[in-house]
């Protein structure tokens, strides 16, 4: 998945080569993305990079190769089929009444938990994009509030017991107490697992891995979108 300004960054990569054979120059991706500094474009063009979406060639200024689109543009550039639905005669040529059909029961002590796409730990990525589908969750896991499923990729939290694999279970609140184990959003872009701390008047974001960094931000370019409250792991 990408985040927003990611998509629109890719977008107008690929535009951009289409109209002339080349890609845009940082500056011309600064402009058009409306952002104050090229190292914005410069972090951008990392995620892309590290998900699979375009290639850096080497030794070349301003070569970039687009290896992929996101499945939703290539999903609307498909040409639309006219769709009819079909009649299931009975015998003789009768039309046969269509079966109740009874939606199955869940167990009172199992909730279903929307899953809403992937969550880092590790390197950030975009994370709560839309419901792809939900997950049987014991209800006593949840508690009080409203709650969504992410899966985890990365291996920042292993300490914590958090593997590259695993769903978490988030309850849906926008703030956290230090030590605890949170969805993070920086600077309105990208989300990643970490436990939350305070330094001062700022928020460090810690890694259960001596192979991460703590990373420090102001205030003001993290928000808190959940916080852990459960944790589900297939062994396959």
């Amino acid at each position: 998945m990408l985040t927003r300004k990611q998509q629109e960054l890719l977008l107008f990569i690929h535009e951009r080569m289409k109209e002339t054979g080349i890609p845009p120059s940082f500056d011309e991706m600064k402009e058009a993305l409306d952002l104050a500094s090229k190292s914005g474009i410069h972090r951008l063009i990392t995620a892309l990079e590290e998900r699979g979406f375009i290639r850096r060639l080497p030794n070349r200024a301003r070569a970039l190769e687009i290896l992929r689109m996101p499945e939703s543009y290539v999903a609307s550039q498909q040409p639309r089929r006219g769709f009819s639905p079909s009649v299931i005669e009975g015998s003789l040529g009768k039309k046969t009444e269509k079966p109740e059909v009874k939606a199955a029961s869940v167990p009172e002590n199992v909730a279903q938990v929307p899953i809403m796409g992937r969550i880092a730990a590790g390197v950030p990525i975009s994370a709560i994009q839309e419901n792809t589908h939900d997950i049987a969750v014991p209800a006593e896991m949840l508690g009080t509030g409203e709650h969504y499923a992410l899966e985890v990729q990365g291996d920042s939290m292993i300490e914590a017991g958090i593997f590259d694999g695993d769903t978490v279970i988030i309850r849906n609140v926008n703030s956290a107490t230090p030590g605890d184990i949170v969805v993070a959003l920086v600077n309105d872009e990208e989300a990643t697992l970490k436990r939350f701390r305070r330094k001062g008047a700022s928020i460090a974001l810690e890694a259960a891995n001596p192979a991460y960094e703590t990373r420090i931000f102001a205030a003001d370019q993290v928000k808190v979108q959940g916080k852990l409250v459960g944790l589900i792991r297939r062994y396959h």
